[in-house]
């Protein structure tokens, strides 16, 4: 006859019942680093001085918001300014310079002030310099067809817009009036 093998029991399961003690460390060593975790959880979530908020934080401070928020640059164009001279041998190499054209309107009469006004507010990013097919301000060449179809086709076109041109030139806050002071300012410079 064979013999009955040994029971065999789980060496895991054994310790424990035979080292409760065993048990009850495990248990409490557990729980510790629970709490710890959990402590250290909350410190972050409300921070080492207190909750975390905006008054609190030395990067949300006015100086260092405008600091963050400054331009980085600044450009300032000069009508008329003559050009620099050219040295024979510059010191250092001359950082990158944007060139920007400046087109000086005509003097303007005192009732033009509006027409100027809305101009340089809003007409003159395209129409100093022709962009998407905008007659160039003082341009006799570019208005006169523009011209011969009367003020009121020249009103209702800057009014209602036409082709790349956005109605009221992209200012819709702009009045009717302030619009046909532009046109008839633009129409004046080009004639």
């Amino acid at each position: 006859m064979a013999e009955p093998h040994p029971h065999h029991t789980d060496p895991i399961e054994e310790n424990i019942e035979t080292h409760p003690l065993k048990l009850a460390i495990g248990v409490v060593i557990g729980a510790a680093a629970m709490i710890v975790g959990l402590i250290l959880l909350v410190q972050f979530a409300i921070g080492a001085y207190g909750l975390r908020s905006p008054e609190n934080d030395p990067a949300m401070s006015p100086e260092r918001i405008a600091e963050r928020i400054a331009p980085v640059a600044t450009l300032a164009v000069e009508a008329n300014a003559p050009a620099p001279a050219a040295s024979a041998m510059p010191a250092a190499p001359a950082p990158p310079v944007a060139t920007v054209a400046v087109v000086s309107p005509p003097a303007a009469s005192p009732s033009a002030g509006a027409g100027k006004a809305t101009f340089d507010k809003v007409c003159t990013a395209c129409h100093s310099a022709g962009v998407l097919g905008a007659p160039k301000f003082g341009n006799k060449a570019d208005w006169a067809p523009r011209i011969a179809k009367g003020k009121a086709a020249l009103y209702h076109s800057a009014l209602n817009g036409k082709n790349a041109m956005p109605a009221k030139g992209g200012d819709a806050a702009l009045s009717e009036a302030d619009v046909k002071a532009a046109v008839d300012y633009m129409v004046a410079a080009a004639k």
